[in-house]
């Protein structure tokens, strides 16, 4: 069965907690928050999940640069309490604090130790489909399946003909989150263009219309393949993007 997941960013508590109440009184077809970990606010991504629990599945995102490795992973317990059984680990940019702590190791390491030290958690991966060739990301892919992923979670797709060639390069059974974000002005079609060397079809316009469109194809997508979708509003009202829709 298809789940849908949209992705909340954990700016402040009273934030999240009234974005994931907004979200279960409008979006019935949402069953999973997810939350990223981002360096510039201080509310944890595992700690932001659990705000959503029980109502919804929780699946927090873990920087594998920020945990030490010979020390245990301070999220577990709090995965524990919360009944939390999905994760998914990004190897994790460098903090723009210079100051900050960070461990040199990639997602396949904590990948790899997540399937030793919490074997029942379900743990997913990032694929990233701008960052490098179709070949070597379909070789990292593979790594992070070795080390232990269950599935990935796509980066935002803005043109279904890619999500065509990912899903046939992908083996076949792969658990799949295939992502769509909102982009409603030309700086931040250009920002997506330029920093993260993402596709656009040539028709593409930043307008809410051609987002919610789009949105609603993705969906039909997953769908079709019996994979799931999430959905990252950016610079929107979660409703206003995906009401209706979902």
């Amino acid at each position: 069965m298809t789940r849908v997941s949209v992705e909340l960013v954990p700016r402040s508590r009273s934030g999240l907690r009234a974005e994931i109440a907004e979200v279960a009184g409008a979006l019935g077809g949402v069953d999973t928050v997810n939350v990223p970990d981002l360096t510039r606010y201080s509310l944890r991504s595992w700690v932001g999940c659990g705000f959503a629990r029980p109502g919804f599945a929780a699946i927090p995102h873990l920087r594998a640069v920020d945990f030490n490795p010979r020390e245990p992973l301070p999220f577990l317990p709090l995965l524990e309490e919360h009944s939390i059984r999905e994760v998914l680990v990004v190897t994790g940019d460098a903090p723009i604090d210079m100051s900050a702590k960070v461990y040199d190791q990639d997602a396949v390491d904590l990948i790899r130790r997540l399937n030793r030290d919490a074997p029942h958690l379900r743990v997913y991966a990032g694929l990233d489909p701008y960052r490098q060739s179709f070949v070597r990301e379909r070789d990292y892919l593979e790594r992070k399946l070795d080390a232990g992923a269950s599935g990935f979670f796509t980066q935002p797709f803005f043109d279904l003909r890619l999500l065509d060639t990912w899903a046939d390069l992908l083996p076949d059974g792969t658990d799949v989150w295939w992502g769509a974000t909102s982009i409603l002005t030309e700086a931040s079609f250009n920002y997506w263009r330029a920093r993260n060397h993402a596709v656009f079809p040539r028709t593409f316009t930043p307008t809410l219309d051609g987002n919610r469109t789009f949105a609603r194809d993705l969906l039909t997508f997953a769908r079709d393949r019996q994979q799931h979708a999430y959905f990252m509003p950016v610079k929107v009202n979660v409703l206003e993007y995906l009401g209706g829709i979902l």
